[in-house]
């Protein structure tokens, strides 16, 4: 049999027999790897990878598809291997959306309703009760990102009662989720009331330092940001100076740069900023976990019977 490795520390038994189920009946021997260095001997004659970890994708040699657990690729990009076209990138986008939505909505509320302020009153043992907060209701919130994680974000503000959710996505084609949707490049023009700030892009040359003084500047002072894409689609630089000098009320950022974040570096002594270790989405729910499985198991089959490919990632595009 051909080898499929699959690298992952955490797949539950039951996804483990679905994935192996799966191989099997398309001729493909599944082996199982908590990490790379694990999985060295046989990554050379692997036909198929399931990992995020680009080290595995350059030892296998034989390599013809590699499934990522997670949405975004630019790790395994940066590689090279998926440039031709030659060996097929497909990703677990549409997997994260309930984690990632959930923790947007956690994000705003604990920054409307002033916890960063309250953390510091109850850590010296105070009983402070008449710090002004915000509601979700009403709100004016702009999401930058209209995909699975913007959608999912998208909805719950709205049932909790936002005045409007606007999208900004390249072309400012519409979403049917979001109340209208801009281009992105007209996002200054149209940031000046905005409640909340979502950035959930993916990390491309496109994408980096998108969230620049410039559009920082264009913020109200009321304004919130939230950040579960990635790091660099931020000015960190402009955003702790906006924090700091009273230009933005507030941020919470799962995803900055670098990652690991220094122990002394200035985000976490900004004004009413909450880092939290990349964790919005993650595997922590078992749920996503389930997906990416399904996914997988899905395209193993089509990847078998030389069909088209879900969740095909553009390489040149970066997501």
């Amino acid at each position: 049999m051909k080898n499929c490795l699959i690298i992952a520390d955490f797949l539950s038994e039951d996804n483990k027999r679905m994935m192996k189920a799966a191989a099997e009946e398309h001729g493909y021997s599944a082996l199982f790897y908590n990490d790379t260095e694990a999985a060295a001997e046989d990554l050379p004659g692997a036909e198929i990878l399931y990992t995020a970890d680009y080290r595995a994708v350059l030892k296998a040699s034989e390599i013809k598809w590699c499934h990522t657990p997670y949405a975004g690729a630019d790790k395994l990009i940066s590689t090279g291997i998926f440039d031709s076209g030659d060996v097929i990138l497909t990703n677990s986008s549409g997997a994260y959306g309930r984690a990632i939505s959930e923790y947007i909505i956690m994000a705003s509320l604990m920054l409307m309703k002033q916890m960063p302020e309250y953390r510091k009153i109850t850590d010296e043992r105070g009983w402070v009760q008449d710090i002004p907060t915000r509601s979700i209701a009403g709100s004016r919130i702009a999401v930058i990102g209209t995909g699975d994680i913007g959608c999912n974000a998208a909805v719950r503000f709205k049932a909790l009662g936002a005045d409007t959710v606007a999208g900004f996505n390249r072309s400012g084609r519409p979403v049917d989720c979001f109340d209208r949707t801009y281009p992105l490049n007209d996002f200054a023009d149209n940031a000046e009331d905005t409640d909340v700030l979502v950035m959930c892009v993916p990390g491309t040359p496109e994408t980096e330092g998108l969230l620049s003084a410039e559009l920082i500047s264009c913020l109200p002072k009321k304004a919130l940001i939230i950040n579960v894409g990635r790091g660099t689609a931020v000015d960190q630089d402009a955003l702790i100076s906006a924090l700091n000098e009273g230009r933005i009320a507030g941020a919470m950022l799962d995803v900055v740069m670098p990652e690991p974040l220094p122990a002394d570096h200035p985000l976490w002594t900004a004004k009413n900023c909450i880092v939290t270790p990349h964790i919005a989405g993650d595997m922590s729910l078992p749920y996503t976990v389930d997906l990416t499985v399904e996914f997988f198991c899905e395209n193993l089959k089509r990847y078998a019977e030389g069909g088209p490919m879900l969740h095909r990632v553009d390489v040149k595009a970066g997501y």
